[in-house]
């Protein structure tokens, strides 16, 4: 058996989050990425949250496993044979530079595909490769706010939030993938390449889809609703225990009737304004005058207890720590503990890394090697391509590598 991209060839262009986790992907299932990385810098996500100063950032840890890495100045007189010598020894390219600027270094589309005319050839960016804002940066942040995204998350008083992680980048990585995938598919089945067009703020749309429906269709616009439910229904909310949070989701009739049951207000449904979900919704407030102080009460177990035996959803608010502990990722395989790139043969470092968001019944997604340190495989890949060791050693004198 083999897995579903063994034997494609990918060069990674790009840097950060976004598309480096998205190509990621295919790495996890066998392609080969050569990832090219400026001498002397590198990623910037090397550096990224990180004071070890080792150029291996955690962020840097998890998006790149898999990956062989090359230095290469693409500004250098030299760079354009080396790509050229990549690049029809390849299937597919990712970039994510703002748009314009692989044209101007020579190493576009229509530039690359007259090198490899059934190539696949992927831009990330933050708002797509043409209309007004195509020339613009974009980070998750900034992402989050500009979409609408940020008006519809944090509570009334205190005003919008961003997500407390890179929701946008990630989403993206995901989308990118799939796009990815979906070309290499297609030239599979066509023998033909394209020009695959990816965009952080399109994602984060597709992210959005049903409050942006309900907008086109209904013409209503999202409130900053703090932790409740998108539906307003007051049984579908976040609720302080005696030593902590519960996320209860009590949105179906039959499991709203055991909510109240359990609380000991089944008498309330028997009233006209709690009757049924509509009704609760209009008096949300007293609902939850009545309901909050009795989840207060007890502890999050007792909740989560009891509540899973009445068949009422819940969830207690975890930290990350106690998150990543879950008994569950043991069975799903989603970390993985590989050596550290910095390890040696005195010092065994390993380090933990987010390996996969998915599993098979054969030719699951598998980690081979962790991220590498800059510029480890340069060597070997040239010499790959046809360079002799007194040509690599010159375009090292030279600073192409």
């Amino acid at each position: 058996m083999s897995q579903a991209f063994a034997g494609v060839r990918i060069v990674d262009f790009s840097q950060v989050l976004a598309a480096p986790f998205g190509v990621q992907q295919l790495a996890m299932l066998g392609a080969e990425v050569i990832k090219l990385e400026q001498p002397g810098v590198g990623d910037m996500t090397r550096g990224l949250m990180s004071n070890t100063g080792d150029g291996m950032a955690p962020s840097y840890l998890t998006c790149n496993l898999n990956k062989r890495s090359v230095t290469l100045d693409l500004k250098h007189p030299r760079a354009a044979e080396i790509v050229k010598r990549l690049v029809t020894s390849a299937d597919a390219v990712v970039e994510n530079m703002r748009p314009g600027t692989m044209d101007r270094l020579g190493f576009g589309y229509q530039a690359l595909q007259a090198l490899k005319p059934n190539l696949v050839y992927c831009s990330l960016s933050g708002y797509g490769q043409n209309g007004p804002k195509a020339h613009l940066p974009a980070f998750d942040g900034a992402i989050q706010a500009t979409s609408g995204m940020m008006s519809i998350s944090g509570h009334p008083d205190t005003g919008p939030v961003r997500a407390g992680y890179f929701a946008v980048d990630m989403a993206t990585a995901m989308n990118m993938a799939f796009a990815l995938s979906a070309a290499l598919y297609r030239r599979q089945a066509t023998g033909l390449g394209q020009h695959v067009d990816v965009a952080m703020m399109d994602t984060a749309m597709v992210m959005q889809g049903p409050q942006i429906s309900a907008h086109f269709t209904a013409g209503t616009t999202p409130e900053l609703l703090g932790n409740q439910s998108p539906t307003r229904n007051p049984t579908a909310n976040v609720f302080a225990t005696s030593d902590g949070y519960v996320q209860i989701t009590a949105l179906k009739e039959r499991q709203a009737e055991a909510f109240f049951k359990l609380i000991g207000q089944a008498d309330m449904l028997t009233q006209e304004r709690f009757a049924n979900a509509g009704a609760r919704v209009e008096h949300a407030d007293e609902v939850a005058a009545i309901v909050a102080p009795l989840i207060a009460s007890s502890s999050t177990q007792y909740w989560l207890d009891s509540l899973d035996e009445v068949g009422v959803p819940a969830a207690a608010i975890r930290s990350l720590p106690q998150a990543v502990q879950d008994k569950q990722f043991d069975f799903r395989k989603t970390f993985a503990q590989v050596p550290h790139p910095n390890a040696t043969q005195d010092n065994a470092l390993t380090t933990q890394v987010v390996a996969t968001g998915h599993t098979t019944d054969v030719d699951p997604p598998q980690l081979r090697n962790p991220a590498p340190v800059l510029g480890a495989d340069t060597n070997a890949v040239l010499l790959e391509l046809g360079y002799s060791t007194a040509e690599v050693e010159q375009l090292r004198e030279q600073g192409a590598i």
